[in-house]
């Protein structure tokens, strides 16, 4: 067979955020998440769904499939976090037989995907934070740049770190082992404010800039960053310790956090229960935190390596606001982070990998990229699910131009085009748009579209080459995720998507990362002499993005957006 049609299909799965991409010869062609088929945020399901649209879209089948990748490796797992900790510790023993099922599900995962899939044909599996790392550094266009990963666990490391030059990347010495974890310490300060772990991390990221850090916990002579500084600990090198006191996740499963740390900041909030000051400053400390550790691992590595580009990814990658202080560092001329960066990316990884080892492992991957790589539907597959609906519609011959239109006089578009966004940001084609003022625009989508809290904040859709006017940014921000400040003069024309501390979230966008996006932004500007738009993710509070027409019109119906703008046709209510 020619390596031009060597067909392969990487998968996520053994934990959440379950994912798959495609890749034909050396171009990777698809990649969407599980849970836009079975609708459970970050699904933890075998990605059947979503190998399958992968392989729909180039009228493929699992047997066409001539290598199916694993993006974790499970045997490693098992060994380093079951049976080296059972052999010196009888609690780990007991930890093992108490969970020996899991146990027997990751040892037999191999075998599952390939009964489940009816798979015959050949299998490989890669390490985890590699794939994170390949994930990043290939597409970032990058020669010679830093790669880091930090995320919850894979296998049984919690981060690493690489060099990448020429298209190869070599591992460095980086200390982050499970439970040393700055994503586990997140997910279980999330829990315990009230949230899900593994799901609303975000939340609190944006509730973080109402609180104080600096502030004395009540009853106690310690500032709530005195202990975060206790939990979370810098090393002598590089890595991360987390002081055992305060945690419990290592010791039994959704406790997550010691008596000691409850001593301290007091039970956990009750989901939906009310949002104190106490909760706003234990979020601030959290998220400070994070940012000192890993900006002083950042000037360490900057310090001894002396490399200008830096790539990120791991599912603390997706915390803007950290990405942000990493901008304004300035130790980087340019940052690149994945828009999949949590574990939904590991397919991307996988593949990069394995066309390396083999396809071309002197194939310049960067040029390939491309962040649209989910479902899409034919303008007679739209028609046909609006008809079977039977909704009326308008095909206005400059749709640009009328929708804009309809975004100045205030009303709340959802925007559905092409193929959907790999990752958990909207970029422009599953998107809920409205102009970014006046300041109340924020507060009537959270309450009446979105239905979530008030603190949510929204990112502006700025046109490329007028990014520099709005925004302290020194660079492009395609995929929404770094934070940045705005500039003082321009805050009050864009209000609605400014966050209390005067920072949003940007994506830049340009002719060629989204052309039809592009144009209907340019549009608005042509009317308004304002260059950004407000975007966020087309889905509700719980709900992963929509993925079909049928989806995009039964959300329309039941939310307060006013119009739909699916393919060419506009539907109102």
């Amino acid at each position: 067979m020619s390596s031009s049609k060597f067909i392969q299909v990487s998968i996520n799965y053994g934990g959440h955020d379950t994912s798959a991409a495609l890749a034909i010869g050396n171009k990777i062609v698809a990649a969407t998440e599980q849970e836009r088929y079975d609708l459970c945020k970050h699904s933890r399901n075998l990605p059947i769904d979503a190998i399958k649209s992968c392989l729909k879209k180039f009228e493929l089948k699992i047997s066409d499939i001539d290598n199916l990748i694993l993006t974790t490796d499970f045997k490693i797992a098992v060994n380093e976090l079951y049976l080296k900790p059972a052999l010196k510790n009888k609690d780990d023993l007991t930890r093992l037989i108490k969970e020996i099922d899991r146990v027997k599900k990751y040892l037999e995962i191999e075998d599952e995907v390939k009964k489940k899939l009816k798979y015959k044909g050949q299998l490989t599996t890669h390490d985890h934070h590699l794939c994170h790392l390949a994930s990043a550094y290939f597409p970032s266009g990058f020669k010679k740049s830093i790669i880091l990963s930090l995320d919850g666990i894979g296998q049984f490391e919690t981060g690493k770190l690489a060099i990448g030059n020429n298209g190869k990347i070599k591992l460095c010495k980086f200390e982050a082992n499970y439970p040393d974890s700055l994503g586990l310490i997140y997910s279980a300060v999330t829990y315990f404010l009230g949230w899900k772990h593994h799901c609303d991390e975000g939340i609190v990221m944006g509730l973080a800039p109402y609180g104080n850090q600096y502030k004395k916990i009540p009853g106690k002579k310690f500032t709530y960053i005195d202990i975060f500084r206790k939990i979370i600990k810098k090393t002598k090198y590089l890595g991360l310790k987390i002081d055992k006191e305060w945690i419990a996740y290592h010791l039994k499963r959704d406790v997550w956090v010691s008596k000691k740390f409850k001593s301290f900041f007091g039970n956990k909030r009750k989901p939906n229960g009310k949002i104190t000051q106490h909760h706003k400053n234990i979020a601030a400390a959290l998220q400070f935190r994070l940012e000192e550790i890993v900006l002083d691992n950042l000037r360490k590595i900057k310090k001894k390596y002396q490399i200008d580009n830096l790539c990120i990814a791991g599912g603390v990658g997706l915390n803007c606001s950290l990405n942000g202080k990493i901008h304004d560092l300035k130790l980087f001329k340019k940052i690149f982070v994945q828009p999949a960066s949590g574990d939904s990316g590991l397919a991307l990884g996988g593949l990069y990998l394995s066309i390396k080892n083999k396809i071309s492992s002197n194939k310049d991957l960067s040029k390939e990229f491309n962040n649209y790589l989910g479902s899409e539907f034919s303008d007679s597959e739209i028609r046909r699910e609006i008809k079977s609906k039977r909704l009326k519609y308008k095909k206005p011959s400059n749709i640009f131009k009328y929708v804009a239109k309809l975004i100045k006089e205030g009303k709340i578009v959802a925007w559905f085009q092409g193929s959907s966004e790999f990752g958990p940001r909207a970029l422009g084609n599953r998107s809920i748009l409205c102009k970014p003022y006046p300041a109340n625009m924020k507060d009537y989508l959270n309450n009446r579209v979105k239905f979530r809290e008030y603190f949510r904040p929204f990112a502006p859709a700025v046109l490329e080459e007028k990014y520099k006017e709005y925004f302290n940014l020194n660079q492009i921000s395609p995929h929404m995720l770094i934070a940045c400040k705005v500039k003082k003069n321009k805050s009050n024309q864009i209000p609605a998507v400014v966050h209390v501390d005067n920072s949003c979230r940007v994506q830049t966008v340009s002719k060629n990362t989204n052309l039809k996006f592009y144009n209907l932004i340019k549009e608005f500007y042509n009317l308004t002499s304002i260059p950004v738009l407000l975007n966020t993710s087309f889905n509700i509070k719980g709900q992963p993005m929509v993925n079909t027409p049928e989806q995009a019109i039964n959300t329309f119906k039941n939310t307060n957006i006013d119009i739909l703008v699916i393919g060419n046709y506009i539907i109102t209510k």
